[in-house]
């Protein structure tokens, strides 16, 4: 299954959406890298297990289940998470990339690539239905605690 959608940052008609400039949307793609943990709800513990520069692998625990991945960063562009199939687990990437059609004007891409399969009847379609709502809602959550680490003035 393919899912993408884009979420706007920065909206200049609407003086309540405080804009971010894209250093602090990268900064806080690099927390989520770093440590995942308040930006996936019920995610336990995130531990970077090996790291390079433009790479980290980490271990991703959910109570009983671990969820291995690797983290390539391409600054202030991307941020891609491979993560691999196990008997808990489906696998598959997200891409979440950073765009600015106009100055000022950013928006988040997110591109789910998973194993699970399209959708074949009715039941399978309402369970696609629901994943891609989970992942629109998690990306939600994702530019609301970029928006608080940003409030938290770590960059400017």
């Amino acid at each position: 299954m393919r899912y993408e959608h884009l979420v706007q940052i920065n909206d200049p008609f609407n003086p309540a959406v405080t804009p971010l400039s894209r250093a602090q949307l990268w900064f806080g793609l690099l927390c989520r890298a770093e440590d995942a943990v308040p930006f996936l709800p019920g995610l336990e513990a995130c531990v970077i297990v090996a790291r390079e520069p433009l790479r980290l692998e980490r271990e991703l625990r959910f109570g009983s289940v671990t969820v291995h991945d690797i983290v390539t960063l391409r600054p202030e562009v991307s941020v891609r998470f491979d993560s691999r199939v196990t008997d808990t687990h489906a696998g598959g990437s997200l891409t979440i990339s950073i765009e600015e059609p106009e100055a000022e004007s950013l928006f988040l891409r997110f591109v789910y690539e998973t194993t699970l399969g399209e959708a074949a009847d009715a039941e399978d379609v309402a369970y696609l239905e629901f994943v891609k709502s989970a992942y629109h809602e998690s990306d939600i959550d994702t530019v609301r605690v970029i928006r608080l680490i940003a409030e938290d003035g770590r960059v400017q």
